[in-house]
Formats: C-alpha cells, structure tokens, sequence
C-alpha cells in the first residue's frame, strides 16, 4: 500500500477510521520555520466532524499533537510526526460487514486486493485518513507562504447540478468561503446548495458536487516534464482522495469545445516580465508553472454510505438488503475544501524544492 506523497517533501499518513489515532509524519520540511499547533490546528478545526446538521455526527475535537522535529516553535529539518487521537470511535456500527459488502464502498475491492478488511468503517478508504492529510498540508501551506508568498483557496463551486458559483479567484479569501456552512462563497448560490444537502439528508441520501480552487503567487518554473508536470501531480493528489471521480485545470473540458484561438492565453508585457492576458491554461504549460494562478476544478461523488437500506450481495453470493449504522456527511464537499486545500499545498512544496535543488536559473 502506498502511503506516502513527494520527492523531497515527503508525506506519510497512518491510522485507521476507528483507530487509536490517524497523522503523519512530514520529512523534508526546511529548518528554522516558525511552527506551532495552532497554525495546524485552524486547518483540522475546518476538516473536522460535527460541525452543524450538515456533516456527519462523529465527535472529534481532532486536536492534534507535534510529536517531533520542532523544538521552541521552530522546525528541526527533521521528521516532523502529527498525530490527532479518534475520541469518537464506534466500530459496532460496521459489523455487518463482515458478511456483505456496501455498494460503492471500498470493501469488495479491499478484500480481494489483501484478503482481509478493516473491522470498522472503511479504514484506510476512509474519509478519516485524510486528517493526516490535512495536517501536513497546513505544515506545507504554511511554508509556501513564508518562503515565497504563495496562498491557496478552495471553495465549494457546485452541489447536485446547482452552480456553478460566481467567485473571483483573484481576491476570494478562507474567509470569504467559511462565511456559509457550505464554504460556497456565493451568497446568492449557498442557500439553494444548502437546501439540497438538506433535502437529501432527509431522504437518507446524499449529494456530489464539485470544488474549485486557485493557488496565487507561483513564480514561473515549478513543475517536472515530462511525467511530474504541474497539472499531473496535482492530478494524482487530487483523485487520491476518497470521492473524488474528475479533475481539470484551467479551461479543462469547456476548453474542447473552443478553437485554439479562442482558448489560446497571450502574452503581454507585465511589469518586468511577461503575463498573459487570459489564463486558459490554469496557470501551467508544458507541465510548468507559468507565473499566473493555477486554477483547478475537482468532482466528488456523492458519497456511498447512506442512512437508507441499500440492496447488495453478500460474499455468498446471496441478494440481501444491507442497513449500515454509523455517521455519515451526506455531502462530503463543505468538509473537503480543507482537504483539497491541503493536497495542494503538499504537491506545490514538493515542487518548490525540487526547483530549489536545481541552484540558479535551472542550474545552468
């Protein structure tokens, strides 16, 4: 199983849904940078359950613990070791697994990948792993905006067909997408996402959408053709979380339909260098960031535990109807926005250092 994320700013997660505890370990994180609990803590307090009537009812205060690789609030350089304990763990809401696997659910595939499954929620493929994720992420976001000036906003940008939302990614802020408990900052579009959520909630069901998002402040040059470009490695970050079904960058789909000359970006002078008039190319070509933001886009399917009995198959083939208990979000996409955020961060510092390791101009 591979666990691990990057080259040089390497991330390992660990733990299990209903575990002791989840985390990470972060190797590569540069010395001398300015760390404590609290610059993690605010990006595990947006991921975190039991935020309001529209997530899950799990009761997690998620506090997380610096093991390690920080001494009086600044980085070592050496392995820095997170870890948040799972305070509200029910694995005997998950015993009739062991007979049946839920539809959509990693169960069937787990099996017969290992021979053996979790014995509560979804282990590993569970969406409680991506605390780990989210905790290293705030270490890398933070070191990108110290080290050079880079910030990252996510927000939700549809849910069940409603949306898009209208936002300018020039100027939104986390502020901005934390203002509804959708994290859409569109207040003309939030209240209908919301009622949607709500109705499926009512329904036993749940609801998909999609996240976008923008990473300001690259300089030009971070990313590694031909097999880690930008949008690549992003990519892979991205579709490793759980839910997650499509992605694109910049124009993405819609630009297909376009000629070239419509979704060419320009060039034009722009101060001492070069811009471009339009950023069609989400801020990368040729796989390399290109000095304008990286604007992506990615899809979440609605998620597969629901409240309602589901009809399935169990491992002897017989038909059965299947009610599974636990606490489930019945949309998964006010809770990603951290997380996706987080992915983001991960792959830009791994980059950042990568480029760095070159010296000068490329070395050259």
């Amino acid at each position: 199983m591979s666990s691990t994320l990057g080259r040089l700013f390497r991330v390992t997660t660990f733990g299990e849904s209903h575990g002791p505890a989840v985390g990470a370990v972060i190797d590569g994180c540069p010395p001398g940078l300015s760390l404590d609990e609290a610059v993690i803590q605010a990006q595990l307090d947006r991921r975190r359950p039991g935020q309001g009537d529209l997530t899950t009812a799990r009761s997690e205060s998620d506090q997380v613990e610096i093991l390690s690789g920080v001494q009086s609030g600044l980085t070592l350089g050496t392995p820095i070791a997170l870890l948040v304990r799972n305070e509200d763990r029910r694995p005997a809401d998950y015993a009739a697994l062991a007979g049946a696997p839920r539809p959509s659910h990693a169960d069937f595939t787990v099996r017969a990948k290992y021979g053996v499954q979790p014995a509560s929620g979804g282990g590993r493929a569970s969406a409680r792993e991506t605390v780990g994720r989210v905790a290293a992420g705030a270490v890398a976001a933070h070191w990108l905006g110290v080290a050079h000036g880079v910030g990252i906003v996510a927000w939700v940008e549809q849910v069940a067909g409603l949306g898009p939302a209208r936002v300018d990614a020039a100027t939104v802020t986390r502020a901005d997408v934390d203002a509804h408990p959708t994290r859409c900052p569109d207040a003309a579009l939030a209240p209908g996402l919301e009622q949607a959520i709500r109705a499926a909630r009512a329904d036993g069901d749940s609801v998909g959408g999609v996240i976008a998002g923008v990473c300001r402040d690259l300089p030009a040059g971070w990313g590694e053709p031909v097999f880690d470009k930008l949008e690549a490695m992003l990519a892979r970050a991205f579709l490793s979380l759980p839910a997650t079904k499509g992605f694109e960058i910049g124009s993405g789909f819609a630009g297909t339909a376009r000629r070239g000359s419509q979704n060419n970006d320009v060039f034009v002078a722009r101060g001492s260098g070069l811009g471009t008039a339009t950023n069609n190319s989400g801020g990368v070509q040729g796989g390399i960031s290109n000095g304008e933001p990286v604007t992506f886009r990615v899809a979440f399917k609605p998620p597969a535990s629901l409240a309602r009995p589901q009809r399935t198959a169990g491992y002897d083939g017989a038909q059965i109807e299947l009610s599974v208990g636990g606490r489930h979000d019945p949309c998964v996409l006010p809770r990603a926005v951290p997380i996706v955020e987080a992915m983001a961060a991960l792959v830009l510092a791994d980059l950042a250092l990568i480029q760095a390791s070159r010296g000068p101009l490329g070395g050259r």
